[in-house]
């Protein structure tokens, strides 16, 4: 089978993380910009030939929606430029919360983003701890969904952290955190949440042995951080003698950074999906790159080898 040139282009958002991926793979960035229009509409553009080529394009879609966007309309411009094929590589599936119709008249928005990925062009996705994985399912073309498993845990086993247990923030969080205790050789805690309002925690406890561990939460993403602060000053109050956090996406929005800052969390590791802010005091977090995850897996589908004996499931 031929193997066609490959590619590498990253939107403006991801350009910090794009550029250590192709680093990692032993490439550099292609060659493109994009032009800023007075109303606020922009125009992305390839100052290179991509014809006949493999095209990677790295961005991720947190806020704001311009990040799609630009996404979409670099997709759309590697299909008019005549490329091979077109991969998008999402290290960061905004809307991913969005999955399903929890409420009456709502839309199914991460349902809506990948038929757009799809009318745009893209032959394949590739993306880091979704939050639902059936989201792979909204999806006519093939999606790699990555693990931040493969950075964390051997992150979390370099500390030798004694009396080590993993906390889900929530009952949806129990199969990640049982993933994680599975390969840490730890027991589990289960916190259990009652939301008053969308993005606000009322109540919670905790299921399991508190007293006395070195507790880490795991989830996917961290967004106001009031269930995680929450999470940790509970487990702290019950005796945990440590807790940390090992979240795959820092979006931290609002007063996220303050509330981390002012809790019980010892520590917080993300990776680097989105950037911290500069602006924020960052000096609980520890970020760890999932670059190289991202450079192992181009190079192996970029020439048709299998992917699973890479990743922590």
């Amino acid at each position: 089978m031929p193997i066609h040139k490959i590619k590498f282009f990253s939107g403006r958002a991801s350009k910090y993380l794009a550029e250590k991926i192709v680093e990692s793979y032993g490439s550099v960035l292609g060659s493109c910009d994009c032009l800023q229009f007075s109303d606020g509409e922009f125009q992305p553009r390839y100052l290179e030939s991509i014809r006949g080529c493999t095209v990677f394009i790295i961005q991720s879609t947190f806020p704001t929606s311009d990040n799609l966007m630009e996404l979409l309309m670099m997709i759309d411009a590697a299909r008019r430029a005549s490329a091979y094929r077109v991969i998008a590589v999402i290290p960061y599936f905004g809307w991913a919360r969005q999955d399903r119709k929890d409420r009456p008249r709502v839309p199914i928005t991460s349902k809506l983003i990948a038929n757009m990925l799809v009318a745009a062009g893209v032959d394949r996705v590739m993306t880091m701890d979704l939050h639902a994985d059936q989201i792979q399912g909204f999806f006519d073309v093939p999606v790699d969904t990555l693990y931040a498993t493969s950075i964390f845990v051997p992150y979390i086993k370099s500390l030798h952290i004694e009396d080590l247990t993993i906390a889900a923030p929530d009952m949806g969080g129990a199969k990640r955190a049982g993933t994680y205790s599975k390969l840490l050789e730890t027991p589990v805690i289960i916190s259990h949440k009652e939301r008053a309002r969308p993005n606000v925690v009322g109540t919670m406890t905790a299921i399991g042995e508190v007293k006395d561990r070195n507790i880490v939460i795991v989830d996917d993403m961290i967004d106001t951080a009031g269930t995680i602060c929450m999470a940790a000053n509970m487990l702290k109050e019950r005796g945990a003698k440590s807790v940390r956090a090992a979240i795959t996406h820092p979006v931290l929005s609002g007063q996220a950074y303050e509330k981390i800052n002012e809790s019980a969390l010892e520590e917080v590791i993300v990776s680097d999906t989105i950037p911290l802010r500069e602006d924020k005091d960052t000096h609980k977090f520890t970020v760890l790159s999932c670059a190289s995850v991202f450079a192992d897996v181009i190079e192996r589908v970029h020439n048709y080898k299998e992917i699973s004996s890479l990743f922590y499931k």
